[in-house]
């Protein structure tokens, strides 16, 4: 099991998800049931590395997206989160 990393800078949560859509000019997924979860992490670098990885892996199917959700500003009740 690995220890969380102790950082001074703070925890801006993004999720990575992905999936086939519809259309390419829409995000609309295909189908729901389906929605890869890459997962959850505390800042963007680390989430666009994931991000990235997973789009070249479905390189070849046109449809396949992959999108980081800045979960930090959806969860963030005062609306002050540091932007990331």
């Amino acid at each position: 099991m690995t220890a969380p990393v102790a950082t001074d800078s703070p925890q801006l949560l993004h999720l990575v998800i992905g999936g086939e859509l519809r259309h390419l000019d829409a995000p609309v997924f295909r189908d729901l049931s389906k929605v890869e979860f890459v997962g959850a992490f505390g800042c963007y670098d680390e989430a666009k590395k994931a991000w990235k990885a997973r789009a070249q892996a479905t390189v070849d199917n046109a449809h396949m997206r992959y999108f980081i959700l800045h979960a930090h500003r959806m969860i963030d009740p005062r609306g002050d989160a540091q932007p990331g």
